[in-house]
């Protein structure tokens, strides 16, 4: 079989769909391959929804269990019933992968189920699930394939006790002992969930610190909470092996400056220690497209691989993030349809969905000092903010950095209930070149979380008016 189309994706994630229902909008004729036998791709199906499902049930569950009392709330005996956590996390899966299929048929998106491999400049073969080969030919190929969980030597992954984010979200029982291994996104936001649900949580991480990317002032206090929460770190360790025996697991670590070796013993691991391209096999060789140690595609300018060949997503460089992907995707239909597209990587925001959230965009105070980058900071913490008072949610802040001499924002961050959400105002401020007296003289409703957004913007210049 052979079809002509103007536009065929591999891979149907975030960074695909959009891709594919944006060049539908554009009268491309389009086809999007997915060797899933869902859409979606990593954040809809084992990733970013099904986690996010987790965690709030997992924090109301913990609200009933610490907080209802306090705000005079009288429950009975409560029980955790993980099938039916588990039931409406799939539920909302399932439903988010209809509704792509149904974007992607509306807007006229050939739909292929199989694996796609390049074998020349403008066709593109698709193995289906029964072994059945056929070739798509098009004018332009976007690659959109992803990444896929980095493992450790020594330790093999089996998906039931040693488990990627894949195994952790599927868990047909709370550990009683589970040892994360890394400490950034992934892996802090699972061991929020599984802690909530009684699990006792170990943290195993390479560096000195949680979150890496982050602020360090930020990353610093949200350990703390973390810490009280009841999660234990292991900072400076590398893990060197994972034994499996009949009723645990044996984590064998040692000082990454040196020294002994040590072991924890738990019931279920999550290795949580990156992510790395999906682009093995992927037939670069034959459009004369290359990668990098690590598999990340190299591109040119505007995601070019070579002519008529495009790269998007965690394929190539750039953070593994959902909504960069989107609108890598967005961008490059548009200029395979001759428009202008563009995307503003130092504007892609950071949100870790744990209780507090974790938000930032922009430039941290390392980044701004390391580079000599004369800035104020305005800083305001959530104690002194009235929304969270009354919601009893008082932990952490919001901090401005703004440029000494023209004050235009170079970036925030913050930590505290709702602030993913909050992030989004920053960011439409910063795309806009925005001063932080722009925050600090535009009107913000009372009371409400985002009046901390405000106060620290007017503590720039030091005319904070609240506590």
């Amino acid at each position: 079989m052979s079809e002509t189309y103007d536009v065929v994706i591999i891979g149907a994630g975030p960074g695909g769909y959009n891709c594919a229902i944006r060049a539908g909008q554009l009268g491309l004729k389009t086809a999007c391959i997915e060797m899933r036998d869902t859409l979606g791709g990593t954040c809809l199906n084992v990733g970013c929804i099904p986690s996010k499902a987790l965690l709030h049930a997992s924090e109301m569950y913990s609200a009933a269990q610490n907080e209802f009392a306090g705000m005079g709330i009288k429950i009975g005996k409560l029980d955790l019933d993980l099938k039916q956590m588990m039931a409406q996390k799939d539920e909302a899966v399932g439903g988010l992968t209809k509704g792509v299929e149904f974007l992607l048929k509306k807007n006229k998106v050939d739909q292929i189920m199989g694996k796609g491999r390049i074998v020349g400049p403008g066709k593109v073969e698709v193995t289906a699930k029964d072994g059945s080969k056929s070739t798509l030919e098009t004018k332009n190929i976007v690659i959109a394939t992803g990444s896929e969980p980095t493992s450790l030597p020594g330790i093999e992954v089996d998906e039931e006790r040693v488990v990627t984010n894949t195994g952790a979200l599927k868990l047909k029982s709370v550990p009683k002992t589970l040892i994360l291994i890394g400490a950034g996104v992934i892996g802090l936001e699972m061991g929020c969930v599984w802690s909530r649900l009684g699990a006792d949580v170990h943290v195993v991480e390479y560096l000195d610190r949680i979150l890496p990317p982050a602020d360090k002032e930020i990353s610093t206090q949200a350990r703390k909470i973390f810490e009280k929460q009841g999660l234990t770190f292991h900072f400076g360790q590398k893990v060197t092996g994972v034994e499996k025996l009949k009723t645990k697991l044996k984590l064998s670590m040692e000082p990454a400056a040196g020294g002994d070796s040590q072991t924890l013993d738990a019931d279920v691991v999550i290795v949580a220690v990156g992510r790395r391209p999906y682009t093995e096999g992927l037939g670069l060789e034959n459009v004369g497209g290359k990668t990098d140690k690590r598999g990340v595609i190299e591109t040119t300018d505007h995601f070019k691989v070579a002519p008529g060949v495009w790269a998007i997503g965690d394929a190539v460089a750039g953070p593994m993030l959902a909504h960069k992907a989107e609108d890598d995707g967005t961008a490059v239909a548009e200029l395979i349809a001759g428009k202008a597209g563009h995307v503003n990587y130092d504007l892609v925001p950071s949100v870790v969905y744990t209780s507090p959230e974790v938000a930032w965009v922009g430039k941290t105070e390392e980044e701004l000092k390391a580079a000599g980058v004369a800035y104020v900071k305005g800083k305001f913490p959530f104690m002194a903010n009235s929304r969270a008072r009354t919601n009893h949610q008082t932990e952490g802040f919001v901090k401005i950095l703004a440029d000494k001499a023209t004050d235009k924002i170079l970036g925030v961050h913050m930590l505290g209930v709702g602030v993913g959400e909050m992030i989004g105002e920053i960011c439409v401020a910063m795309e806009f070149g925005a001063a932080s007296e722009d925050i600090a003289r535009t009107c913000h409703a009372h009371p409400t979380l985002s009046e901390a957004t405000r106060q620290a913007a007017m503590g720039v210049e030091g005319w904070t008016m609240q506590m």
